[in-house]
């Protein structure tokens, strides 16, 4: 009798400890891409990629938009391709555009540079005779390649000697302010023939102004176009491999561009080309909606649930349903301070998933009160059949949901996307039930069994009275 009491307070005072934290810690539950808005893309490699090439897209991307400080995004490879959903994001175009970018990183010598409002006959001929498939841009040739503006309009079209530095070469990037040249990119090469060695040499000839590089300006080139193309005009042309401060990219870049470039930089180049195939953005207002019909669908079949049970059960659905808000109170907990936490995101699927665990947990009850009304059935009192059928029903409740949390395990560590997060918070839900039925359901009935003017009453436990007990039976 004591331990069922210190059970059901227990269990009580831990669902009221978790709830009191949550509001006091302000944790909420992070919504995923469907119920906040956000954006999605499918990328397709544009050549047969890899299984490791495609993993390691998948680890750079997932790098980069850690760096744009999008909370639980998703990305994972579908097949050939690379699924990226990201949710909440403000600017979610300018999101797109950064986890595709191939961040194919080259330095090359500028050899001239035409302003595409004074083209003339002569600039055009030498333009058609650098003319390029697009894609195509070789690392070891002469190429022409163009800058834009801030509307993405065609300013200047450079034409530009072999790669003489390439990404590999970097170790690094980052965004800095400077009074003077405004936002710029200050890059770290890596030590030795690889890296700043390279970018010495080049950088003397620059600075010489001979031949090969006649213009004195060095031209960065990312994902086939010019970024910027900066003068050499340190007095010895001769860097270290760390000094940030000695080097830097800079193009009249505003502080997101700045940041965006310093970004890709930094996380490296992309092993394969991709092409956006599909591209989704989900707005706030549809994010909500759907938010909102999964919790007026939560709320119609939990009413229809509790009617059933206080209708059917009395008493014991009373206990039911205080057992589902207890589970529903430890879960809420758990979900809120994963999404303040871990990051994790509740999705349309993951409500799904609570949805779908109310009847989980409606089953433990039935099986329990079913067992119970079958011993009283059969002559025994309401007390005895309490202590006589909980272990007997626990034992099958347990079996049933050990069944459930297989299939969600399963669902789980073979799926992807949004099919996880509907098995994870089926999984978790399972899980606190089996809790409240053992520490909470159980123990409460039993002690409620045993209360003056309930147990000698089994109809208010919505039991039927034994054959000997009921009007008409043989004396």
């Amino acid at each position: 009798m004591r331990r069922k009491l210190v059970y059901v307070i227990g269990i009580v005072a831990v669902a009221a400890a978790g709830v009191v934290y949550t509001l006091v810690a302000d944790n909420e539950p992070l919504l995923g891409l469907d119920l906040q808005g956000g954006a999605s893309v499918v990328l397709e490699p544009t050549r047969v990629a890899t299984p490791e090439e495609l993993d390691v897209a998948v680890e750079i991307i997932r790098n980069r938009v850690d760096g744009l400080g999008v909370a639980e995004p998703e990305i994972s490879t579908q097949g050939a391709n690379i699924l990226v959903q990201l949710p909440g994001v403000d600017n979610q175009q300018r999101a797109l555009d950064l986890v595709g970018q191939t961040a194919e990183l080259r330095f090359r010598p500028v050899l001239s540079a035409v302003s595409e409002d004074s083209l003339d006959g002569a600039d055009e001929a030498l333009l058609e005779s650098f003319a390029l498939s697009e894609g195509d841009v070789a690392a070891d040739a002469e190429v022409v390649l163009p800058q834009y503006d801030d509307d993405r309009s065609i300013a200047l079209r450079y034409v530009l000697g072999p790669t003489a530095v390439a990404g590999d070469g970097l170790e690094g990037a980052v965004a800095q302010f400077h009074s003077f040249i405004g936002w710029h990119v200050a890059p770290t090469f890596k030590p030795g023939a690889e890296g700043i060695d390279l970018f010495n040499d080049v950088s003397r000839r620059c600075h010489a102004r001979g031949s090969s590089c006649p213009t004195g300006q060095v031209a960065i080139e990312l994902d086939n176009e010019v970024v910027s193309a900066p003068s050499v005009q340190a007095d010895n042309a001769i860097f270290e491999p760390f000094e940030r401060d000695s080097i830097t990219i800079s193009g009249g870049f505003s502080e997101q561009r700045a940041r965006d470039v310093a970004l890709v930089l930094d996380y490296g180049a992309l092993p394969v080309e991709l092409e956006a195939q599909q591209s989704q953005i989900v707005s706030a207002s549809l994010g909500t909606d759907a938010l909102s019909a999964g919790v007026l669908a939560g709320i119609i079949g939990l009413a229809l649930v509790s009617a059933y049970l206080l209708i059917y059960y009395r008493l014991l659905g009373l206990v039911a349903i205080a057992s589902l808000g207890l589970s529903g109170a430890m879960l809420w907990t758990i979900i809120a301070w994963l999404g303040e936490s871990q990051g994790l995101a509740l999705t349309l699927a993951g409500v799904t998933g609570l949805i779908v665990a109310i009847g989980v947990s409606v089953d433990s009850n039935v099986v329990y009160f079913e067992h119970l009304k079958e011993d009283v059935r059969s002559g025994r009192t309401l007390r005895s059949a309490v202590d006589r059928a909980f272990p007997v029903a626990f034992a099958t409740i347990l079996k049933a949901n050990f069944a459930s949390l297989i299939a969600a395990a399963v669902l789980y560590f073979l799926t992807v996307g949004q099919v996880r997060g509907f098995a994870l918070y089926l999984g978790l839900a399972t899980i606190l039930d089996l809790l409240a039925t053992y520490f909470f359901m159980g123990p409460l009935i039993g002690l409620m069994s045993r209360v003056s003017g309930l147990y000698t009453h089994p109809s208010r436990f919505g039991i039927p009275a034994p054959p000997a007990q009921q009007p008409g039976a043989a004396s």
